[in-house]
């Protein structure tokens, strides 16, 4: 059974993301060390305790449509109110409308529990809270008053409206329309698939945020709107009024996460409502809710790099545990009776600690993308500037690499288990068929990887990626300083792994400069893995430097170095792949034809 790793979590956030700087700067108010272990302890212990357990469940019953009514599998509706009584639904939020207003650092590392628990249960408050974050933001005061409180309480959910059967990503092909009534609100008409918690019994109301397109917009992205569109509207007293013409048509099949409803909406047929057409609320200004929606998004995109992270630590505990029981053969230098654990076999420790390495290291990523978003906002002027360049620089990496490895993890999870992790009694299987959609929801990891190399790598032009490789190398620096002969080769490969990304890093800058996109994109997912590796070892070594007093800093060196010595010497193949795959991928294109 799953255990929060509570103690890790607090290192990695205050020794290797920066939380214990920030906190002894003053960035978060009053808010000091023994809240933050506070706050984890009880997030952990709900999540081991009171998720976790139904977990499996869950996954077992997933969610049925029923008679046009969403049954969430028993149990979860009870746990949901629990999570909501325990104020967890507004720990970032505004104090205004009932929040905590908490650092992003720590909501993050709360979720990584939640989604170790049950990913399918974490996804539900996931999204109300990025519906929070974009209606505080782009909201009129009229629409804040009436839904923040309640969506921040967890009295009401939300969710994100953008999918359509023939627009994934690309949304400036959608076709949901919006038409303008004389009172001032707006009509929608249209269909979207894919709407994670569309429809459920946790609430009385949800609160759908929708895109679709005026009749006399623009073409393209620059002709899209946002909507809010209730499940019921609300009347002035605040209490529910008539039912909105939205309904959940039907629920995805899904190959993971089986016990969140996954729905294909439709607004506007006439099933609700006196006349056809579901009422919509104009979030920002007409055409410009794609920009409205990123804000939603952005943090969606760490939120979903952050079920990576916890699937990966959720599968990792699982194997050592199988690992430590199973017996099987005998492993070289094995002196105790019988056959050796499995865990004795070099192999199987090399797929562990190939495990625990991974999860780490993109742990350390998304929290450091965490700390970058909250230091834009504690700090002013160039130095706010300086860190929404990073947060803006490790959004894609965060999202990207620790999804790939919550699936990598996984994998190897299974093959640790051998048939019996191909089998579901064990869980191994769900960890595996669950991380498989992250990769590809917020933008698939290729978008990412788009993003990457066309938007982030330019800011400034250039100086902000260079200036962060510069303080990759102070690492790299440190560790050669510290003369611990337990880092082996470290200093030595993290030279390595940080010229190959600077390698990279220039070659992609000129391409981008001379406008060979094409041959830039050839490898940016390859670009998006080398810088991934390079980060993880770093925050590897961080780690190992860190004295923290906890008795476990050989063993962080010693993981580092595993880490360094083992793994990111792919580094240099990616580079290579980067300079020079582009050429290959063009002469063979033609064979897919």
């Amino acid at each position: 059974m799953y255990k929060a790793p509570v103690d890790e979590i607090a290192f990695t956030l205050k020794h290797v993301a920066g939380l214990a700087e920030a906190i002894d700067r003053g960035a978060f108010g009053e808010l000091g060390e023994d809240l933050v272990d506070a706050i984890l302890g009880e997030a952990g212990r709900f999540a081991s305790e009171e998720v976790a357990p139904l977990g499996d469940a869950g996954d077992r019953r997933g969610a049925r449509l029923v008679g046009g009514t969403v049954e969430t599998p028993e149990g979860w509706r009870d746990l949901y109110h629990n999570w909501i009584a325990g104020g967890w639904n507004g720990l970032t939020a505004p104090e205004a409308y009932g929040g905590q207003n908490l650092p992003h650092m720590l909501h993050v590392a709360a979720m990584e529990m939640w989604n170790s628990g049950s990913m399918a249960f974490a996804l539900a408050p996931t999204l109300t809270m990025g519906a929070i974050e974009a209606l505080e933001k782009h909201g009129t005061e009229v629409l804040k008053s009436v839904f923040l409180p309640k969506m921040v309480s967890g009295e009401w959910m939300g969710t994100m409206n953008l999918t359509e059967p023939h627009a994934g990503s690309d949304l400036g092909v959608l076709k949901t329309r919006a038409e303008r009534c004389d009172d001032g609100t707006y009509r929608i008409f249209g269909q979207k698939i894919f709407i994670t918690w569309g429809e459920h019994d946790f609430t009385d109301n949800i609160v759908h945020l929708v895109l679709a397109r005026l009749p006399d917009a623009p073409p393209g992205t620059k002709g899209i709107s946002l909507f809010l569109v209730p499940k019921f509207l609300v009347n002035g007293d605040g209490s529910l009024g008539a039912r909105n013409d939205l309904f959940c048509h039907s629920l995805e099949h899904k190959l993971g996460i089986h016990g969140s409803p996954t729905c294909t909406m439709i607004y506007g047929d006439g099933r609700f409502g006196a006349e056809k057409g579901a009422v919509g609320y104009l979030v920002g200004e007409e055409n410009r809710g794609l920009a409205c929606m990123f804000t939603m998004m952005n943090n969606a995109r760490l939120a979903v790099g952050m079920q990576g992270v916890a699937i990966a630590e959720a599968a990792t505990q699982k194997a050592i545990a199988y690992a430590k029981e199973r017996r099987q053969g005998r492993a070289p230098g094995w002196s105790g009776e019988g056959m050796s654990p499995i865990i004795e076999h070099p192999d199987v420790a090399r797929m562990l600690l190939t495990m625990k390495a991974l999860t780490q290291g993109s742990r350390a990523i998304a929290y450091a993308c965490a700390h970058a978003v909250d230091m834009a906002h504690f700090a002013e002027g160039e130095e706010a500037r300086h860190w929404q360049e990073r947060s803006s620089l490790l959004t894609p990496i965060a999202k990207s690499f620790a999804t790939d490895a919550g699936v990598d993890v996984a994998s190897l999870g299974v093959q640790v288990h051998g048939g019996m992790g191909f089998i579901e009694e064990t869980g191994a299987a769900r960890y595996l068929r669950d991380a498989r959609i992250a990769p590809i929801y917020e933008g698939t990891n290729g978008i990412q990887a788009i993003d990457l190399v066309t938007r982030k790598l330019p800011l400034s032009d250039g100086a902000h990626v260079r200036g962060f490789i510069a303080e990759l190398r102070e690492v790299t620096a440190a560790v050669a300083a510290s003369n611990r002969k337990g880092f082996g080769e470290t200093a030595a490969r993290l030279d390595a792994a940080i010229a190959d990304l600077e390698g990279a890093t220039a070659w992609l800058l000129s391409a981008i400069r001379d406008g060979k996109l094409a041959e830039a994109l050839a490898g940016a997912t390859a670009y998006q893995r080398l810088f991934g590796l390079v980060l993880t070892a770093i925050y590897l070594a961080k780690g190992g430097l860190a004295e923290a007093g906890d008795g476990k800093q050989e063993q962080r060196i010693a993981l580092c170095r595993f880490a360094t010595e083992n793994l990111v010497s792919e580094t240099s193949a990616l580079e290579d792949r980067v300079t020079n795959g582009a050429e290959s991928l063009a002469a063979a294109r033609s064979i897919l034809d």
